[in-house]
């Protein structure tokens, strides 16, 4: 695999985080730390380095997961391959 676009810490984490600019429409690979493994997803937004790209539908009042934690609920529902910000994630710190 080429540098990834995004990382995923672990495997049950519902979203990555970009190490590259993401366009909309583009497909782009990410690593999953947890387990070496690759996956794929199409950006439906640009998405900025440093900042969170969904892996699968995320329903309003889930919780989203990162280091296989949650680290916020949804308040706007959240598509595979959306950012995900505080537009539509309110995070569990305040």
């Amino acid at each position: 695999m080429n540098q990834p676009y995004f990382i995923i810490h672990d495997e049950n984490d519902t979203v990555g985080v970009a190490v590259k600019e993401i366009k909309a429409g583009e497909t782009v690979e990410g690593w999953v730390m947890s387990n070496d493994a690759t996956v794929t997803v199409t950006a439906k937004n640009d998405i900025k380095i440093g900042h969170k790209i969904a892996m699968v539908d995320i329903e309003v009042g889930s919780s989203v997961i990162k280091y296989n934690r949650p680290i916020g609920k949804v308040v706007a529902p959240i598509k595979k391959g959306e950012h995900v910000h505080t537009h539509n994630l309110k995070t569990a710190r305040w």
